[in-house]
């Protein structure tokens, strides 16, 4: 590994982390996320910050939640008092050259000018794909840092809405019994946040798949896969060229996606709500005779929106900006030490409801106990104890026996907001009275 690697961070849009082969799912098959981590470590705990495209991706260039970073919702932009902390102006002024091709949203779909990174494709996968090999077979004079941010399988919103997919059709679906079968926890699970139906029912032009029969939901779930796959042979052509070119032992190369999709569980389609389809998302981290070899981590909680940034700083010898909520991910890479990692994980969302009404939404991982809270309708709480319950079915929110529990990730949600000063905690009419204290 040289001093200074060079970074190549690739990420697709709306992918969960279950969504490869090599996370154990024999419904598609995608060897270039496999490759990665077949000699680098993938993180199976790892979440975004909040399960929507701007928010997500504000986070990732600053390691900040979105509500520290002035787009806490789609349609805003990055505060423009944090420009020298984001993530292509600090690798500028550190001397790497820094390029951006494919999706910004932040909330530009291509990225404008004057955020540290110089443009080599806009928005449109087959465009990206080609100019980022273009860009490795080029001479490097010094290290680069390149991010290729995909759309799919985003374009299964289109896919559910029965329009032109934009970056070329899949095929059609074939025989129902061929096509992956329901999740086990396809059924809306009892006690669920009236809120969250309330939502589908209220954006039919989003949640278009609200309707589906079983079988409509079998064949969005063959179509998913399949743009999976498309974006993992696009993934593999970058990476093919990047080992052309004979850099692939001085690069360090990150994969993730900036949230996941409901994929059929609990009946969701998109994303926004706090379920682990939504949140959870693909992490791997590669890095030639550094990183550990095909390694799952499956105990720590992590971050893509507020660890990246302080781990691509680490790695490339460069100041972090002073008070990030995130850490480097280098120790649990390399085997090292990781005392004192985070025993907490906290995730937010915001809707954009009707009538100008926005609500809120925190969830609280903290190891075995997962935590939600909905600031609007019935049922706001859920408690899921996630190593018995992975598929979140049981909400122990309403079960007196979990009292102390549940009052426990009350305390422990409260403190985490108002030590990050999230505005939602000053929101407390809203909250449950035995929450808002």
């Amino acid at each position: 590994m040289t001093s200074r690697p060079n970074i190549l961070f690739i990420f697709t849009d709306q992918q969960f982390a279950g969504a490869m082969s090599c996370a154990g799912n024999g419904d598609l098959h995608t060897p270039a996320m496999d490759s990665l981590a077949e000699t680098g470590v993938r993180f199976d705990r790892a979440y975004c910050t909040q399960p929507l495209c701007t928010p997500s991706r504000a986070s990732m260039m600053t390691g900040l939640y979105p509500f520290q970073t002035g787009a806490p919702r789609n349609g805003m932009g990055i505060d423009e008092s944090l420009r020298s902390r984001e993530m292509g102006a600090i690798f500028s002024a550190a001397g790497y050259e820094c390029v951006y091709g494919g999706k910004w949203h932040i909330p530009e779909i291509a990225i404008p000018e004057g955020h540290g990174f110089r443009q080599i494709a806009g928005f449109g996968d087959p465009k990206l794909t080609d100019a980022c090999v273009e860009f490795l077979r080029s001479k490097q004079d010094g290290p680069f840092l390149l991010v290729a941010s995909f759309d799919n399988p985003h374009n299964i919103c289109e896919w559910t809405r029965e329009q032109r997919l934009p970056w070329g059709p899949i095929g059609e679906p074939p025989p129902v019994r061929k096509c992956p079968n329901l999740p086990v926890n396809f059924a809306v699970p009892a006690f669920e946040p009236q809120f969250i139906r309330y939502e589908q029912r209220a954006w039919p032009t989003v949640y278009s798949a609200a309707d589906f029969a079983e079988e409509d939901w079998r064949r969005y779930r063959w179509a998913y896969y399949r743009l999976v796959e498309k974006v993992d042979a696009q993934i593999g052509q970058v990476l093919d060229a990047l080992k052309a070119a004979g850099l692939e032992n001085d690069t360090l190369v990150v994969f993730s996606s900036d949230h996941g999709d409901g994929h059929g569980a609990h009946h969701w389609s998109q994303k926004s709500v706090l379920y682990e389809e939504s949140i959870r998302i693909p992490l791997i981290v590669n890095l030639p005779d550094a990183t550990q070899a095909a390694r799952v981590d499956r105990e720590h909680l992590v971050s893509n929106g507020l660890d990246l940034l302080p781990t691509l700083c680490d790695y490339a010898g460069v100041e972090p900006p002073k008070g990030l909520p995130g850490a480097s991910l280098r120790p649990l890479l390399e085997g090292a030490s990781a005392a004192g990692w985070r025993d907490e994980l906290a995730v937010t969302t915001t809707f954009d409801g009707d009538k100008g009404y926005v609500t809120q939404g925190r969830t609280l991982h903290t190891g075995r106990y997962k935590y939600v809270l909905y600031d609007r309708g019935r049922y706001r709480e859920q408690l899921f104890d996630m190593p018995n319950d992975p598929g979140e079915m049981v909400n122990l929110a309403v079960e007196a026996r979990y009292a102390d529990v549940l009052d426990e990730h009350r305390r422990r949600l409260i403190d985490w907001m108002r030590e990050s000063q999230d505005p939602y905690a000053r929101q407390r009419s809203r909250m449950p009275p035995e929450v808002s204290g």
